[in-house]
């Protein structure tokens, strides 16, 4: 399909209060060129590759080309940050375009709106294309997440500090929705309070829970279904030792995928204290508490919508939450380690928990620990482990209790490696891979 014949829809601004959002036009940053598209996003929403090599796809995500049926706007909402209360935040950077095949449209990076606060409205190329080259690693990982369509840079100079100039890019990325548990935080301290939540919570249903239209109870059911997918969420970012970093209310999302990529990081070195953010002083969103503040955020939400939903039974159902977290985790841990995930997980917890323990002692890189497991021709030498552990006695120890947990297993070694190669890949986008790449763009490289 051809750009000109992409349709967008704007269903939000037929459904909310028009206080609720502002209409805005983007404002466009200075000499902007195409740095990379997505080909995977373009089957989705139905766009010919050939369209992205166009002026027309560079003005359209720069904002000096609308496309049909889209009326771009900003998003209002509030958010706990750090566990502290703002009563209004908001799209300050980024505008919505509209959404295609279930899939909604933005722009990060597309200048002012009146939710920027003190910002300015920007994004720069390295945090850019953080989130460009994440969101598809994640998603290549099955981690829900927003997506990545494309990424334009400029010549626009931007500040972040007083002394340097970085260059301005726009990310233009697509998620099945943008609403997030502080929207509805937003929404429920409104002068119209009810009537609002009750035309959000309809709006999302229709866009993300379309099979509780006609339930009984469908406000209640879509917290449930949010608690499910948040709780499977969670446990994929931990498996796979991901960490968001800013795990506020406003960046969680109301359909359970991972948004807003800011300090996020995967660890090197087991640590289940890790903090990826450096602002986090306290360590509220480390690796291992990532669950417990789901869970917070989860009853910040509950709380809000208590005026079209009983709180009482949210709160009770909330309570499932971790134990579906671990079942999850354990599932998909055991499918990492080549055992059998058909079998109650409570079976392995011991050694999974001994495992996780030797992993921080013997200082192996984390993710590199599975992949290695897969190349092993057999476990009798277990040298190419070894040799990457700075302390490998303690992994010899877990080994040996590792190869009789196998035994039960009916399948073949090599029908058990196989298995596990489709979870544990050989490289997992790490911080430094990405600041090479940021280094190599920022000296005009963008293909080697």
């Amino acid at each position: 399909m051809k750009l000109d014949e992409l349709v967008l829809q704007t269903n939000y601004l037929n459904s909310v209060d028009e206080d609720l959002y502002q209409l805005l036009k983007p404002t466009p940053l200075n000499k902007a060129f195409l740095i990379s598209y997505n080909k995977k996003m373009c089957d989705e929403i139905g766009l010919d590759y050939s369209e992205c090599e166009s002026k027309d796809f560079v003005d359209f995500i720069n904002g000096k080309k609308v496309l049909k049926g889209s009326i771009p706007y900003s998003m209002v909402y509030a958010g706990h940050q750090f566990g502290y209360f703002v009563p209004q935040l908001g799209d300050g950077r980024a505008i919505n375009l509209g959404s295609i095949n279930s899939w909604h449209l933005q722009t990060k990076g597309s200048g002012l709106t009146k939710y920027s606060r003190q910002g300015d409205g920007r994004a720069v190329l390295r945090s850019s294309i953080r989130e460009y080259i994440i969101s598809e690693a994640m998603y290549a990982l099955d981690i829900p997440t927003t997506r990545a369509l494309a990424l334009i840079g400029s010549q626009h100079d931007v500040y972040r500090n007083m002394w340097e100039a970085e260059k301005g890019a726009i990310v233009l990325r697509v998620s099945p929705s943008w609403i997030r548990i502080g929207t509805f935080e937003f929404f429920a301290r409104t002068k119209n309070s009810k009537e609002n939540l009750l035309n959000l919570a309809d709006f999302v249903i229709k866009e993300n829970y379309a099979h509780l239209l006609n339930e009984e109870n469908k406000y209640q059911k879509m917290f449930y279904e949010l608690v499910d997918k948040t709780a499977v969420l969670l446990a994929k970012w931990q498996v796979y030792g991901f960490m968001h970093g800013v795990m506020n209310t406003d960046n969680m999302s109301i359909a359970g995928v991972t948004i807003d990529y800011g300090p996020f990081s995967f660890m090197d070195y087991f640590e289940k204290h890790c903090i990826c953010n450096h602002t986090d002083v306290e360590g509220r969103y480390s690796y291992n508490n990532q669950p417990f503040i789901a869970k917070w955020n989860l009853k910040v939400l509950a709380y809000a919508l208590k005026q079209i939903a009983n709180l009482d039974e949210m709160l009770e159902y909330l309570e499932s939450f971790f134990s579906q977290h671990e079942k999850a985790y354990l599932e998909l841990i055991c499918e990492r380690l080549g055992l059998d995930s058909t079998l109650s997980g409570d079976r392995y917890l011991d050694l999974i928990l001994k495992l996780l323990d030797t992993l921080e002692k013997t200082k192996i890189d984390y993710n590199v620990f599975f992949y290695l497991l897969t190349q092993l021709k057999d476990y009798e030498d277990i040298s190419l482990i070894l040799d990457n552990c700075i302390y490998p006695a303690f992994m010899k120890e877990w080994f040996n209790e590792y190869k009789k947990a196998i035994l039960i297993d009916p399948r073949s070694y090599n029908q058990r490696v196989e298995a596990m190669k489709k979870v544990n890949p050989k490289y997992i986008i790490k911080n430094y891979m990405l600041q090479e790449a940021i280094q190599k763009a920022q000296e005009g490289d963008f293909f080697s």
